[in-house]
């Protein structure tokens, strides 16, 4: 079994975190039934946030009476100490807990810091000093907000995508935490859903020290595979590196990774799902994308404004209405026939 200790916080699981963002779009019951699973099944990190709609409140009746048993982290959005406090006490009564085992900024513009004026940090320290929470964390998708975090000694993890398709400068911040021993987070680890060979991202990940990657699941045969990999974790192959390989040639470079911190559309365009319409089609189930509703979708694309509003927000630097066009283009062309998938 891979074990990791997320560094100075002590806090030691297997190499499978269940990250809750998925479970806001299924019901209750469900919910509850997949997060007990994990748990049951040796799965004791648990991943969520105030943004994730109803994540928290779903986790809180999950764990309800075997609350010391996991490790619950989530995150806040706030932007001055007013609204930490509201997100804080918010969280605690959805969680059904008095402590939260690990608190996070959740994908700040800036790194806060003690007298940077917003009081965020100052909150946090209170928050730690009071018992409420134990670890602090902070996530982000800006690689200079991540450098700041882990050069400010101020932070116990970072939450940060990486995938095999992730470059260098991502593998330089899981080299840097390590060596700030600091614990990394690893978000995205199937790249929203892009990367398909759950045993390949596995092995992948597994290949690092101090890092936990938090599985995004909805569906039971997706907790099933990575339930299977606890006694039995895939390993590095000459098989699993011709698949990453496969798929590094066709994914790395400029594509929406459809994180949706460009949301909302002042047009009403589901960017994060629209710019990467190519790929979907290419790696998942096509029906529902060709379907009348996704057609609706995508058509929404030739109201865009132009007003680059996206791609100010893209954490990327992606050209984002140029990447709307050119999946509208080719959404057209597969609608058409002229192109398979």
């Amino acid at each position: 079994m891979d074990m990791v200790t997320l560094g100075s916080t002590g806090i030691t699981v297997n190499k499978n975190g269940f990250g809750a963002l998925p479970i806001q779009r299924i019901s209750q019951e469900n919910a509850v039934y997949l997060a007990r699973k994990a748990y049951k099944a040796g799965i004791r990190f648990f991943d969520t946030a105030r943004a994730y709609t109803d994540s928290e409140v779903k986790l809180g009746e999950a764990f309800d009476g075997i609350r010391t048993e996991v490790y619950i982290a989530t995150k806040t959005a706030a932007q001055n100490a007013e609204d930490f406090w509201k997100d804080l006490h918010t969280s605690l009564a959805n969680l059904r807990t008095d402590y939260i085992d690990l608190y996070q900024f959740h994908n700040p513009a800036f790194c806060p810091k003690p007298g940077d004026g917003s009081g965020l940090y100052e909150a946090a320290q209170e928050a730690k000093a009071k018992g409420m929470i134990r670890h602090i964390g902070i996530t982000n998708h800006r690689l200079a907000v991540a450098h700041e975090a882990i050069d400010s000694g101020l932070y116990e993890t970072l939450q940060f995508p990486f995938s095999y398709i992730s470059g260098e400068q991502e593998l330089e911040l899981v080299n840097k935490c390590k060596a700030a021993n600091m614990g990394f987070i690893a978000m995205k680890g199937l790249s929203g859903g892009l990367i398909t060979n759950s045993a390949a991202a596995y092995a992948f990940e597994a290949q690092y020290d101090g890092v936990l990657p938090i599985w995004g699941v909805q569906r039971e045969k997706e907790l099933d595979e990575f339930l299977s990999y606890i006694d039995n974790p895939p390993r590095m192959t000459d098989a699993i590196r011709a698949v990453i390989d496969h798929d590094r040639a066709e994914l790395c470079g400029e594509f929406c990774r459809g994180c949706g911190y460009c949301m909302p559309c002042p047009a009403g365009i589901e960017i994060n799902n629209c710019a990467r319409m190519s790929l979907l089609l290419r790696r998942s189930p096509s029906a529902e994308h060709l379907s009348p509703a996704g057609q609706a979708k995508m058509k929404k694309i030739e109201s865009c404004l132009h007003c680059n509003q996206c791609k100010a927000k893209c954490p990327y630097g992606l050209d984002t209405p140029a990447l709307l066009a050119r999946n509208y283009e080719d959404y057209k062309r597969v609608l058409a026939g002229e192109v398979k998938v």
